[in-house]
Order: structure tokens, then C-alpha cells, then sequence
């Protein structure tokens, strides 16, 4: 829609074109009103305009139904507008289950991109068309935001936490990234491009590439270096928690609050330990901000979502 118009850029994911037509709507409703006030203006000034200089206006009698149609009216156009646009806001803040993960680290003035499979990319992201696709994003400096035109899709990406936002491409091709935040001198410098492939061009892709050392495979190298082997182990015998199982699930604090272990759950965990302390455990876990990169944090949630459940007696979680 509207693609050859410059202003707006081709529509290439399954979103776009109802986020178009969303915006094409309130656009409409917009201008028709901003026409037909300024009509009514322009007529009304020249109908009842004064054509004597002893003329004298005569009262005007409220109209309960003039009244309630204006009111109306308007209130229902901008009650679509409102749960038409929630709507699609709850969905791009809810990534599908079934969503391919891949991590994405903001720098100044640069975007790491890392795939599961290990390939790492810089200001450049592949993907499949076809396929839902869940970006999750740390920064490392200051507050940036990862925006993709063509796909209709924006979210900023914050140092000290973690944001996601999901998208599936439908056009293939070649995007624009862009940062629509700004981020320091060089932030018109800090763009990419995204590009959209068919699915067996994106796997010959993935052969391709040159780094294959998965994210999981670094965040477990990472979890025997920082000795959180010794503390969290399957066997429920260390003084942390057990993590198999963990993301996704309902954690118990110890200040009596329940939590559910998302990711940012897990970043704040990793970084900032004593933040929240999980119930039935002494806060003996040390603080790694500042010695860990947001790579290396993205690295170890990878690590530990890759754990599998185990039966185990430990304290409960």
C-alpha cells in the first residue's frame, strides 16, 4: 500500500499491511474532519456574516440531538482507533511461541547480531521469509532503538535491561535498519540491513557462515569460567537455585512476590543478583555488572533456556 509513495516505505511483513491500513484509517477520519470543519467555517462565516452595521445576531437554541450526534460520532471513530491500534499493540508486544530466536546488541554505533546457529553478523541481519522471527536486545552503552521501516516494527533497546520485539517477513529483499533514538555524534551512522530470504537461500546462508559457536555454547563456557557451576547444580545439592526448567517459569521470592523467570528476569538475575532473592536462598550470588558484556549476558540466558528440566528434590523455586 502506498509503496510508491516516498514517504513510506514497502510493506514487507506480515504486520505492515494492517499497521498501513490502521494509519491510511486515522489519516482519512483526520482529514475529513479537518475538511469539513474548515468548510464549515469558511460557509458559516460568509452566510451569517454581518450585512449591516445595526445587525444584530439572534440566540441560538442548543440542539439535544446536534449535540449528542457530534458527540457520538466522534467518540465511536475514536474508540476503533483505540482498540484497533491495542490490538495490534498486544500482538507485537507478545512474540509467537514457535519464534526463532536471535540476539541483537546495540553499541555505539553498531548493531552484533548473533543467530542460534552461531553465525554473527554486524550491521547486517538474514532471515527467512515465512518464518516468526523474535529479536532479543541489550544494549551496551545508552539507549538505542532497533527500527526496521519495511517491516513496521520499532522497539528501543535499553542499557541494564532487556526489551524483544518479533516481526515475519513475507517480501524477500533488502531493508533498511535504522536507530531511531539517538545515541551520540555518530548516530545517523548507526544503520544496517536486514535481509528477507527465501528459506533455503537463508539455510545455504547459514552453512555459509563463518562463526558457528552457537549462543548457548559461549554462555556455557561463561557459566564453568564464572563458577556458577559450582553454586547452581542440577542436583539441587549447590546454595543456588536449580536453572533446568527455570525460563518460563513461576519463581517464588523470598519477600514473598511471585515472578515469572522471562528474560529480563534473567538478565536483572544475572547482573544485579540481589535484586530479587529467591525464596528458601541466602543472597551469597555475587554482582556481575560490570564484568560481564550484554553479549556475554545474552550468551548465558541462551545457556540456561537450553537446560532441560530434571526431577529433582531441591528446594522449590
Amino acid at each position: 500500500m502506498l509503496t510508491s509513495f516516498p514517504l513510506f516505505p514497502p510493506s514487507a511483513s506480515s504486520i505492515s499491511p494492517e499497521m498501513d491500513l490502521l494509519y491510511s484509517f486515522i489519516a482519512a477520519v483526520s482529514a475529513f474532519f479537518v475538511v469539513l470543519v474548515a468548510a464549515l467555517v469558511v460557509f458559516f462565516a460568509i452566510k451569517y456574516r454581518r450585512r449591516n452595521p445595526t445587525d444584530v445576531g439572534a440566540d441560538i437554541h442548543g440542539s439535544l440531538i446536534l449535540e449528542l450526534t457530534w458527540t457520538i460520532i466522534p467518540l465511536f471513530l475514536s474508540l476503533v482507533m483505540f482498540v484497533w491500534g491495542a490490538d495490534l499493540a498486544f500482538r507485537l508486544a507478545r512474540p509467537p511461541l514457535d519464534a526463532m530466536d536471535i540476539y541483537v546488541t546495540g553499541k555505539q554505533w553498531m548493531w552484533k547480531i548473533q543467530h542460534p546457529e552461531g553465525n554473527r553478523e554486524i550491521n547486517e541481519l538474514h532471515v527467512p521469509i515465512g518464518r516468526n522471527v523474535r529479536l532479543t536486545m541489550g544494549s551496551e552503552d545508552v539507549i538505542h532503538d532497533f527500527g526496521i521501516p519495511a517491516f513496521r516494527v520499532k522497539m528501543d533497546v535499553v542499557p541494564g535491561k532487556i526489551t524483544t520485539m518479533w516481526f515475519n517477513a513475507t517480501v524477500p529483499g533488502t531493508y533498511h535498519i535504522f536507530c531511531d533514538q539517538y545515541c551520540g555524534t555518530r548516530h545517523s551512522a548507526m544503520i544496517g540491513e536486514v535481509t528477507a530470504m527465501e528459506p533455503q537461500d537463508y539455510a545455504a546462508w547459514l552453512e555459509g557462515g563463518r562463526s558457528k559457536v552457537a549462543p548457548e555454547v559461549v554462555g556455557e563456557r561463561l557459566f564453568n569460567e564464572k563458577a556458577c557451576a559450582t553454586c547452581h547444580k542440577s542436583d539441587g545439592t549447590g546454595v543456588g537455585p536449580v536453572l533446568n526448567g527455570v525460563p518460563g517459569s513461576t519463581v517464588q521470592l523470598a519477600d514473598g512476590r511471585s515472578v515469572v523467570a522471562d528474560d529480563a528476569y534473567l538478565h536483572e538475575s544475572i547482573l544485579l543478583s540481589q535484586a530479587k532473592i529467591v525464596k528458601g536462598y541466602a543472597p551469597v550470588m555475587p554482582v556481575f555488572q560490570g564484568q560481564l558484556s550484554e553479549e556475554d549476558v545474552l550468551s548465558l540466558i541462551a545457556y540456561i533456556k537450553s537446560l532441560k528440566p530434571v526431577a529433582t528434590t531441591a528446594k522449590a523455586k
